[in-house]
């Protein structure tokens, strides 16, 4: 089978999708993507062991020879020649239970996280031995592996779960445009990178991509999360284990309010996607915690307990980019209002960005993108103290399926370069643009009640002139009006009449 074509990804999860039957995506999802990962670790081992066979002063079977490669050890139970060996007998679950166990067992960096579950009784042995067998393509060539296939099919898998799973399918995933900008505008080459609610760890892929993209070194950067979810938890450790991000997401799941992992964390870039309006966040145990230094948050809200604990964790240099529901730009009740004045009076907000809708699997709520920095004044070469870039968004974006909306490149790049230069970090001169980006001083958003919705600095876009004279236009706009109302009219007697004839006048 071949790996390297454009939309392989997309016919394995056709084949895939049609053999989970009857089973929930939630845990279908576990089962798949336990069993990509299985089919990574054994890859990249066999192709070590491949090469080190070759090799008269080699031991393919000396383990330090792969640790030393950051490739993970995987014992003979373990790989999947002998599992795809054994994927049509009965007890081929409890294979691939050992199969994890002995992987975790070899490997301390995975302990407690591989699924382990595939001997139970309601799992169907024959539909997991099909899956097996779907999954067993070579990856022989040397494009194929540059292409890194097995985390294309990963990354994609998670996109497609989060898709089918809805709502709930947004607690693990950012839709990938939605990360690659807040990466292109926030650059991420050399520092820290933090992400206190790290999902399925798709900023750090990115942020990873992004350094190599630019000729970068990925050993410049340093990668920290957390995650609440146990689940997501795993989730996050085995992506980012297949796409090679060396990573520090904490030992163990841990709700980044109460069990901070890296109190003493101060980070060059935050990237992040919080839950939005989360109301039980359990504010009511933190009233007088230290990280709300502009104000303490509602109990009802999490919004602005989660702008607050970004800006805590932020090194002189550092700079936040995270995604919140558009309420979070007006919001004046329980207090969001005075905090959001005093990150704007502090001078900490650099640059809000409205987004389209239909971006996200998990939600219709309008969405935006907040910018804030320690000190705007190292964040760029021009100084741009007491002024905030507003950017409108919602125009921008393509109907990637029937229910989704997607940033393409040209999109993306309209953005950040316009952020770039407005910051004076690109050549070219920023200027605003009537309809998308406005550069606001502070007294500008003082005169707006300190609101930060662009669409109220960045005015309406100007229309273009279709050069027809207005009495002609007039003319044509009441004609087609009276036609309108003349069919209202009828369909109003239709309704009428058949209401009538059920026994209700109106």
């Amino acid at each position: 089978m071949a790996t390297a074509n454009i939309g392989f990804e997309e016919k394995l999860w056709s084949m895939a999708d049609k053999l989970r039957g009857s089973m929930d995506s939630a845990e279908y999802k576990n089962v798949v993507l336990g069993l990509l990962f299985l089919k990574y670790v054994s890859d990249s081992f066999e192709e070590k062991y491949a090469e080190l066979e070759k090799d008269e002063f080699a031991d393919p079977e000396d383990k330090d020879e792969y640790l030393a490669e950051n490739i993970f050890w995987v014992p003979k139970e373990a790989r999947w020649s002998y599992i795809k060996d054994n994927a049509k007998k009965p007890e081929i679950g409890q294979f691939i239970d050992k199969a994890m166990i002995a992987i975790e067992k070899e490997n301390p960096s995975l302990q407690g996280v591989l699924p382990k579950n595939y001997a139970r009784p309601t799992l169907d042995k024959v539909r997991l031995g099909e899956t097996i067998d779907l999954l067993s393509f070579k990856i022989g060539d040397k494009e194929s592996r540059s292409k890194d296939v097995l985390g294309r099919v990963y990354e994609y898998f998670l996109a497609k779960f989060a898709s089918a799973e809805g709502k709930g399918g947004g607690e693990f995933y950012t839709p990938s445009s939605v990360v690659r900008l807040l990466v292109e505008m926030l650059e991420p080459y050399k520092g820290r990178i933090y992400d206190p609610c790290c999902g399925s760890g798709g900023m750090f892929v990115q942020s990873e991509r992004f350094v190599e993209e630019h000729q970068g070194k990925l050993g410049d950067i340093a990668v920290y999360g957390q995650e609440s979810n146990p689940t997501t938890w795993r989730l996050c450790k085995m992506n980012l284990a297949i796409r090679g991000v060396d990573s520090n997401i904490g030992s163990h799941n841990a709700d980044t309010f109460h069990n901070d992992l890296h109190k003493g964390l101060k980070a060059d870039y935050i990237l992040a996607n919080p839950p939005f309006n989360i109301k039980d966040w359990g504010g009511e145990k933190l009233r007088e915690d230290v990280r709300w230094q502009f104000g303490t948050p509602p109990v009802g809200n999490a919004n602005y307990a989660w702008i607050q604990h970004m800006y805590s964790k932020l090194s002189p240099t550092g700079t936040a980019g995270f995604v919140l529901a558009n309420g979070s730009m007006s919001s004046n009740t329980s207090g969001e209002g005075e905090i959001r004045k005093n990150l704007i009076e502090k001078d900490k907000v650099e640059c809000i960005v409205t987004l389209p809708g239909q971006l996200f699997y998990s939600t219709q709520i309008p969405v935006c993108i907040w910018f804030i920095s320690k000190d705007k004044s190292k964040t760029g070469k021009r100084k741009r103290n007491n002024e905030i870039l507003f950017i409108d968004a919602r125009k921008l974006g393509f109907m990637a399926d029937r229910t989704h909306k997607e940033f393409s490149d040209e999109d993306i790049k309209q953005i950040a370069d316009t952020f770039h230069k407005w910051r004076g970090t690109m050549d070219g001169e920023y200027e605003d643009v009537q309809g998308f980006c406005k550069a606001a001083t502070l007294e500008d958003v003082q005169k707006n009640d300190y609101i930060l919705t662009p669409g109220r600095y960045v005015g309406i876009e100007d229309a273009e002139d279709d050069d027809e004279p207005f009495e002609e236009k007039m003319v044509r706009i009441t004609s087609e009006l009276s036609e309108e109302f003349a069919k209202s009219k009828e369909l109003e007697g239709q309704i009428r009449q058949a209401l009538g004839g059920i026994g209700y006048d109106i």
